[in-house]
């Protein structure tokens, strides 16, 4: 900014405060309107929510990265299948075809659950959602820490199968965990951009998977990014979540996230992990 545009701008005296957040506070004005800085950031945050809405998941990409977690060993290959949304316009204006299986999808994961162990523990789906960024970017890191926590489990929990699902809401998690017969299941998925945050992942998850459960019947955790909640805290709360609805066998509106009233303690390699 040259110094004749700064004498042309009025300063705002929160600006200070955008150093703790994202929100668009203490813009300042230019007589009565936005300074040309604060407005092309605002054009170029809301071209970003709507790529992030529009662009479609790399699958190939996404399957080869989460190679390099060795997800393998504990997961098996993921699963790859399809929401009834046959392509992204339909996804957008018919949420209720998101919500469900192809036909193809659904027997594929129906023929993967009957060759698996009686009961399944967990189920991990990861589904494109709002913001393909989200999950490109979060997934894969979040679950380097997620499958970490989980082998210093006292508990040895059997894993269904990796699903990946394409054009998928959150409601289809509760469809495959029911099909991969798991007792708990996570879906990961992107959630709505907003203009500060087009990669915003969310984690999801219920007791008792099948189909037709309402939002009530899952837990949320939401805004899991790096200038969101990071991925080491998201894996402690998922956790704790999952030995909760494992001991009281629900989850939803009557399972509380209490995880700020556990203790965080750090272990000699230095990694936390929550106690009772």
């Amino acid at each position: 900014m040259t110094e004749r545009n700064r004498e042309l701008v009025t300063e705002n005296v929160w600006r200070t405060l955008r150093r703790y957040t994202d929100a668009r506070i203490g813009l300042g004005r230019a007589g009565i309107s936005l300074p040309t800085s604060e407005l092309l950031t605002f054009q170029l945050a809301h071209a970003q929510a709507r790529d992030a809405v529009h662009f479609p998941l790399d699958v190939n990409r996404l399957v080869e990265s989460l190679k390099t977690l060795d997800t393998t060993n504990a997961l098996g290959l993921p699963v790859v299948v399809h929401s009834q949304a046959e392509d992204r316009f339909t996804y957008l204006q018919r949420p209720d075809l998101g919500r469900r299986l192809s036909e193809q999808g659904y027997e594929r994961l129906l023929a993967a659950g009957q060759s698996e162990a009686p009961t399944a523990d967990l189920a991990i789906v990861i589904v494109d959602g709002l913001s393909s960024s989200a999950v490109q970017n979060n997934v894969v890191p979040f679950l380097d820490s997620f499958l970490s926590d989980l082998k210093r489990e006292r508990r040895d929990w059997q894993l269904a199968p990796l699903t990946i699902v394409e054009q998928g809401r959150v409601a289809i998690g509760d469809e495959v965990g029911g099909l991969l017969k798991a007792r708990i299941v996570v879906v990961l998925i992107g959630e709505r951009p907003g203009l500060s945050s087009p990669d915003s992942l969310g984690i999801y998850l219920t007791f008792g998977p099948e189909s037709g459960l309402s939002d009530a019947r899952r837990n949320c955790i939401s805004n899991v990014r790096p200038a969101g909640l990071g991925f080491n805290d998201a894996s402690q709360r998922l956790l704790y979540l999952i030995r909760e609805a494992d001991r009281l066998k629900l989850s939803g509106v009557e399972l509380k996230d209490r995880t700020e009233e556990v203790v965080i303690e750090q272990d000699r390699t230095g990694s936390t992990f929550l106690t009772n």
